[in-house]
């Protein structure tokens, strides 16, 4: 069997034509949303609050997960957070992911997700090119890379961010 390509793709700092345009360019055929909340504050990113964003998504032909498993608990939020406001940096300067949150991400989210059973559905699906998807705009800021490395290492599925 051929073997599923992925990709990560965040919104921030897209517009709604350029965000669409990854997704049909690379040919993504399932689209899963690993966010915690499916929805954004204000307008100009609202194209991806949940509704909107399936709506979307199905004139597109592309399938829709949400894989709320792979999304980051209030507690590991916190701790990216406390890590950031010690650093005197803001949410949108791009920051690091904290050691503390990446480390404790692995243990509490990846170990308990069951991959088999992920990669059954995609099958399932008949997926080829599959985008994780959060709101950061940098993967290295973004829960989804640290998925997107455990993906690529342990099945060893191409990733590519857009």
């Amino acid at each position: 069997m051929k073997k599923i390509k992925f990709f990560t793709i965040g919104v921030y700092d897209s517009t709604e034509d350029e965000f669409f345009r990854k997704l049909t360019e690379n040919k993504i055929d399932t689209f899963v949303d690993i966010r915690q909340r499916r929805g954004v504050r204000g307008a100009k990113y609202s194209f991806v609050n949940s509704k909107k964003l399936q709506e979307k998504l199905s004139t597109l032909n592309i399938n829709y997960i949400y894989a709320e498993q792979l999304a980051p608990t209030d507690e590991l939020r916190r701790l990216q957070k406390d890590d950031i406001k010690s650093k005197g940096i803001t949410r949108q300067d791009g920051h690091p992911l904290s050691g503390k949150f990446i480390s404790s991400f692995k243990s509490g989210i990846l170990a308990r997700f069951n991959f088999n059973q992920f990669f059954r559905q995609l099958e399932e699906m008949k997926a080829e090119n599959v985008a994780l998807f959060c709101v950061e705009s940098s993967p290295a800021s973004c829960h989804r890379s640290i998925t997107s490395s455990h993906i690529k290492s342990e099945f060893g599925n191409p990733v590519k961010d857009l």
